[in-house]
């Protein structure tokens, strides 16, 4: 029997991870060791997960090489135990991000995924819960036991893209990302579909 794959949630900072508190209107960080607690839907998907964060999550302007070096680094560690990583990081920097850490990453096999979201968590009328739940059923897509993405990327309003061809356009809606010069990898509706033919093929040099 196929074993369900590994998913490692990598939260670095941003919006996503914040969950207002409803008394003095304040945001602070979200709790993701309760993350099946708030968010029940995922406990659906066919999928381990487990999360990790940075010590002190920074806001995305406050995003530097150093801190690319860092998911980089998680990501290394973690790599023969998990077979796709979702990092969640504030929108405003992450093409910028998603960019680097594709060229910083080589040779994958198993895919990274960089998603966010323009409303906190815990909001009413947040986008936060779709772009983590299909982010995650991205990463662990699988075809006969292996991953079907191999590359770094960028999910956001019911759209993948390749993480280096992504920039940010708009910061009061929801579909916040554009890939002005390549067409996106997959579309989340009723189904989730994937155009296979413009994604990365596997990489032989890294198991």
């Amino acid at each position: 029997m196929q074993s369900k794959p590994n998913i490692l949630l990598i939260y670095t900072g941003g919006t996503i991870g914040m969950i207002k508190d409803f008394e003095t209107g304040v945001l602070k960080a979200f709790n993701f060791k309760k993350l099946l607690q708030k968010i029940p839907e995922l406990k659906h998907l066919d999928c381990n997960i487990e999360t990790v964060s940075f010590k002190k999550p920074i806001d995305s302007s406050n995003i530097n090489p150093q801190k690319w070096v860092e998911i980089a680094e998680i990501i290394e560690d973690k790599y023969v135990h998990f077979d796709g990583f979702v990092v969640l990081h504030g929108s405003d920097t992450m093409s910028y991000s998603a960019s680097a850490l594709s060229f910083m990453l080589e040779n994958l096999s198993k895919p990274v995924v960089f998603t966010g979201s323009q409303l906190p968590i815990g909001d009413l009328r947040t986008d936060a819960k779709e772009n983590l739940i299909t982010a995650i059923q991205i990463a662990s897509l699988q075809q006969k036991g292996k991953p079907v993405i191999h590359e770094v990327c960028l999910y956001f309003e019911y759209k993948l893209y390749r993480g280096n061809r992504t920039t940010k356009i708009n910061a009061e809606h929801f579909n916040a990302f554009a890939s002005p010069n390549y067409q996106h990898l997959a579309e989340s509706g009723v189904h989730l579909n994937v155009n296979s033919n413009l994604i990365l093929p596997k990489q032989s040099t890294k198991n």
